[in-house]
């Protein structure tokens, strides 16, 4: 069944799975080896195949000036907007400098960081930076997380999702700032493209003019769109808004309660604005129909996107995420003395008589001990390993309320070049699928001016994760027909599918249902020494990279605030055990 939980499949949760239908020649990638230190008890070094840097657009218009490449097509990337005046970049910055200018402790604290996604790196990374020694240990033999990708035969990546990097994203903006990675953004159009179901191959635009601050930008957007909704249904839906708009934070939270869809009829917005929106919008933020999604989930994008010039405008990496993102963040934990261990899978937590932690016990028998302890993997995985004797807590209790998402990835590379398609992120307003991108033409690692890839999310796929993979392709293909229905056809008689690769996350960001605000953990447990990170817990983004990066930062936070009380702690277990 595919709402089936166990030890296992939450362990391997995000597995990649692969079916090739044509096999290209091999690629002559090289594969280099990053050494971790004295990490071999650890598991083994990490080891990621680096492709060849992508060669420049101008290189490849060149070539086909020469007459080696068919078609012409052109990227072009938009300057990285002006972000660092906002307040949320600042506050953002502010909290970064905290752990750079904190006092350099006498002793440094080992802390044990559980999980390599972008929450314990951005842990492992901030409590680094404030002169401690995080041991950071990955199950798998990816970084990344939620964020993985993998490399198959033909050099070719594909991963575990469409990640985009929104303007409104302060911390992960500030975090690329702060590793001199700025320039792996790539920044598209400032627009919000959606397709047309009832005109089949045309797309419906927002376009956000630069000229206008915010909110002006995005309300001028809305209101010179007339294919999506009427001007009735644009006037009722702004006065359906009205009280988000002049109740603030405290009114949005208390929206909690409601769905999307019973929160759109209580306003008396009519049925057909969801239905042309925030459909879309809902599986594109949670992976779940407006039915089902917490109305507070859209307030806060909303109010995240639209009172930010830039708040929308939306940036696509430069590549695979494991090597252009993970990598810097592991470079710099280990410049300053941090650990970073793959093959790390966490078997038990061991306690103390007191309740503590007393250490982590590996698959591979080994025990890992620190002054302190941070679970940073899905919240699914945490409860799993939650000891009975913490399972009374109210904090842990709350926690069977947080259940993970199911979602699918699909990566199809064609035989040619789709047309019908646009170098930025495409809302494609299909029941089974959610947004999508040609990866060809918008991510310049993934650039190929022959054929289109295109990536993307099947939600929601709670009735899908577990079907076969054909079933989940031939659904797609069924479905891209319609977004392409002069180019692709489903029993493939015009574009021919090359290979496909299907990731499947059985459980993914934490479902966003109603009620489930409460839920949501701070960073620091009530055990003493134990510590939390993850976009499930309590801080004030989304289930996102953002939400993600923001709550590891909350978590250092909190742990650099204990440093003193957890340094003697320490010190007195030490002792104690010279006296035995």
């Amino acid at each position: 069944m595919a709402t089936c939980i166990s030890a296992v499949n939450l362990n391997y949760q995000i597995a990649p799975r692969t079916v090739s239908k044509f096999t290209s020649a091999t690629s002559s990638d090289q594969t280099a080896s990053f050494s971790f230190g004295a990490s071999e008890s650890m598991g083994p070094s990490l080891r990621l195949a680096l492709t060849r840097a992508a060669k420049s657009t101008t290189t490849r218009l060149l070539r086909k000036k020469h007459g080696s490449l068919p078609l012409r097509v052109f990227c072009v990337d938009y300057p990285r907007p002006e972000l660092e005046n906002t307040v949320n970049f600042l506050e953002a910055a502010f909290l970064s400098s905290t752990f750079r200018d904190s006092p350099r402790p006498a002793k440094p604290l080992k802390v044990v960081v559980a999980g390599a996604g972008l929450a314990g790196l951005s842990t492992a990374k901030y409590l680094a930076d404030a002169g401690h020694k995080p041991v950071l240990l990955e199950a798998r033999d990816v970084l990344g997380g939620k964020v993985a990708a993998w490399q198959d035969e033909d050099g070719d990546w594909y991963e575990t999702g469409l990640h985009i990097f929104f303007g409104a994203y302060p911390n992960v903006q500030n975090l690329f700032g702060e590793l001199g990675i700025n320039d792996r953004l790539q920044w598209k159009e400032h627009s919000m493209i959606f397709a047309m179901p009832s005109k089949p191959g045309e797309f419906s635009r927002f376009d956000f003019p630069e000229a206008l601050p915010a909110p002006l930008n995005g309300i001028l957007a809305i209101l010179r769109n007339n294919e999506m909704l009427t001007w009735p249904e644009k006037v009722k839906f702004a006065i359906g808004l009205l009280p988000a708009m002049l109740g603030g934070q405290s009114y949005v939270e208390a929206q909690d309660g409601l769905s999307v869809k019973d929160w759109m009829r209580k306003q008396g917005v009519p049925d057909r604005v969801t239905d042309e929106v925030f459909i879309a919008m809902s599986k594109a933020l949670n992976f779940i129909n407006p039915d089902e999604l917490s109305m507070q989930c859209i307030l806060i994008a909303l109010n995240r996107f639209l009172q930010e010039k830039h708040g929308s405008k939306m940036a696509f990496l430069d590549g695979n995420p494991p090597e252009r993102l993970c990598m810097p963040i592991v470079d710099h934990i280990q410049s300053l003395g941090g650990e970073v261990h793959l093959n790390s899978r966490i078997q038990k937590i061991d306690l103390n008589d007191d309740g503590t932690v007393k250490s982590f016990l590996l698959n591979n028998g080994k025990v890992i001990e620190g002054d302190a302890y941070v679970f940073a993997t899905p919240v699914d995985i945490l409860k799993l390993l939650v000891p009975n004797n913490w399972k009374e807590i109210p904090y842990f209790q709350r926690l069977e309320k947080l259940v993970g998402v199911p979602v699918i990835n699909v990566h199809i590379w064609f035989d040619r070049k789709l047309k019908n398609t646009y170098d930025h992120l495409l809302f494609s307003r299909s029941p089974l699928l959610s947004v999508y991108a040609d990866m060809s033409v918008t991510c310049k690692e993934y650039y190929n001016p022959n054929q289109s890839m295109l990536e993307l999310v099947f939600a929601p796929a709670e009735e899908w994760v577990s079907r076969s993979d054909e079933d989940i392709i031939a659904a797609t293909m069924s479905e891209l027909a319609k977004l392409f229905p002069d180019e692709i056809c489903a029993d493939q008689t015009k574009a021919k599918i090359v290979k496909y690769h299907v990731v499947k996350t059985p459980r993914s960001v934490y479902k966003t249902v109603p009620n489930c605000e409460p839920c949501r953990p701070i960073q620091r447990s009530p055990i003493e020494g134990f510590y939390l990170a993850g976009d499930y817990t309590k801080q004030k983004y989304l289930a996102s990279m953002e939400g993600a990066v923001l709550s590891g930062k909350l978590c250092a936070q909190a742990i650099v605030q204990d440093s003193e009380l957890l340094a003697a702690r320490s010190q007195k277990a030490v002792a104690q055990a010279s006296v035995i």
